[in-house]
């Protein structure tokens, strides 16, 4: 499972294993980790950039399911709408490469990791930390929030097989 908490500055990841992938009967954390854009650079090559190393990570850990932290609703319409983009960047990613996604509002996921849907960014780590029995918090704190992102789903939807989603068909392309 890969979990996202999306970001156009930064956007952590984790990538955490249960079942037959699992060396045991818990869950355990396979990497995580943060994708930084580079400053100065435009919001579309900050997209781009997202768009890329996400693709680069399904590629590499080859997870069943992507678990997204959903848009909230906050007060400055402009956050929203960049970070929305973000999502939207790495929702494609995923689709593209024929992954379920499964989305989850910040306070779902705190309330699954952490009891409350209203624990702090330490409590969310702590939690993470104590769920997979790691020595420390995964840092940055954006990495155990995607991580939390991930442990959400698993909580959430253990008994449920994650469907396929249809992968594009070429529909809607623009011909020349």
């Amino acid at each position: 499972m890969l979990g996202i908490d999306p970001g156009t500055a930064v956007t952590g990841f984790g990538v955490v294993a249960s079942g037959p992938r699992a060396t045991t009967t818990r869950m355990e954390l396979v990497a995580c980790g943060a994708i930084r854009t580079s400053r100065g650079r435009s919001l579309h090559q900050r997209l781009y950039e997202i768009h890329q190393e996400v693709c680069t990570l399904i590629d590499h850990y080859s997870p069943t399911a992507m678990s997204l932290e959903s848009a909230f609703h906050g007060r400055n319409a402009r956050s929203a709408l960049t970070l929305g983009q973000a999502r939207g960047a790495i929702v494609v990613a995923a689709v593209g490469r024929g992954l379920a996604v499964a989305e989850y509002a910040p306070a779902q996921i705190k309330r699954a990791v952490a009891g409350s849907g209203t624990a702090t960014k330490e409590q969310v780590a702590f939690m993470v930390r104590s769920h997979l029995g790691l020595a420390a918090d995964p840092t940055p704190s954006d990495a155990a929030d995607g991580v939390a992102a991930a442990l959400c789903h698993h909580f959430r939807a253990p008994l449920v097989p994650v469907g396929g989603v249809d992968r594009p068909t070429g529909a809607g392309r623009v011909s020349p």
